[in-house]
């Protein structure tokens, strides 16, 4: 059953129905209505809205700028960066060590502002960005003198949830990944890898619908690291969240993402755009594909070349 015409123009329904129905609709109008009605300029603007709906990314960084000042001293971060997370999107940002890279990422969460250039979070610019994202930096910096559903829950807490609330989504989050048994556990008695899904969790139950990771897995060893991979995307897949996501690997980059965005040794500008040509849903044997090989080894040579710079 086709919606309300007039839900659908004004913008009443869902994305997803606006989506799924509205070429229907507009068959329907153009096969019954008469020439001349009042309702064709309708008509017109479902076609219009048709065509746009769905087309505002999560994410869009036009012409970001970073320039620090000391007295006379300028020390330049980030040349003129785009960069573009669509919704649903697993983006992967990759570059030297120092290059500006998690310069880039506090502008985005709205910690520091940028030099010149426009964000846009969901289509909306000169926005106060803070608190618009799941932010988690590189360490996963869990109070001890929380337990870990009290840590989960803390994004809840200081946005003044009901605790009770609080209690049951940070349960319904723990139990759908597996980590319900460790609730009233403390962070000192977690293994490293352990505590880095308590730290996603809480980034998740912040927002859900757009994460900024921070090199999450760089300090745990490899085979903690393959499991956690294969954690988050199923974590990603079934939230169906939006992600930003900054690693050294070029593996781990490859495996997890749609697009990796490659940037030079600082001042920070952006190499190149590469799409991921891999299957859905992802496997570590992904990594044996000879497509996977050649751009693995594409990747590491341009790296290295902006390392020695």
């Amino acid at each position: 059953m086709v919606a309300d015409p007039m839900n659908l123009i004004c913008g009443n329904t869902s994305e997803g129905m606006q989506r799924a129905e509205l070429p229907v609709l507009m068959q329907i109008l153009a096969a019954t209505l008469p020439i001349g009605s009042g309702l064709w300029p309708f008509l017109l603007l479902l076609q219009v809205r048709s065509m746009h709906t769905g087309d505002i990314p999560k994410l869009l960084v036009q012409g970001v700028t970073k320039l620090y000042r000391d007295g006379r001293r300028n020390l330049e971060v980030l040349q003129p960066i785009d960069l573009t997370v669509n919704n649903g999107e697993f983006v992967t940002m990759i570059g030297p060590s120092g290059c500006g890279k998690s310069t880039l990422f506090n502008i985005i969460a709205g910690v520091d502002e940028p030099s010149a250039g426009q964000i846009s979070l969901d289509g909306e610019s000169g926005m106060v960005r803070a608190g618009k994202s799941g932010y988690m930096p590189q360490q996963p910096l869990l109070l001890p003198w929380r337990t870990v559903e009290e840590n989960v829950m803390l994004g809840l807490d200081v946005r003044h949830v009901p605790r009770k609330q609080a209690l049951e989504q940070a349960h319904e989050l723990l139990k759908r990944f597996g980590l319900a048994e460790f609730a009233r556990n403390y962070p000192t008695t977690l293994s490293g890898g352990m505590r880095q899904r308590v730290a996603l969790l809480r980034t998740v139950l912040f927002n859900a619908s757009f994460l900024l990771l921070d090199e999450p897995f760089g300090a745990l060893d490899a085979l903690t690291r393959m499991s956690l991979q294969m954690w988050l995307l199923d974590l990603w897949q079934s939230l169906h969240a939006s992600v930003l996501f900054i690693t050294h690997d070029v593996r781990e980059a490859i495996l997890l993402s749609d697009r990796i965005y490659v940037l030079s040794a600082r001042p920070a500008q952006i190499l190149r755009v590469v799409e991921v040509d891999l299957p859905r849903p992802r496997r570590q044997e992904h990594l044996a594909l000879v497509q996977s090989i050649k751009l693995e080894q594409e990747l590491v040579a341009l790296l290295m070349k902006e390392q020695a710079l």
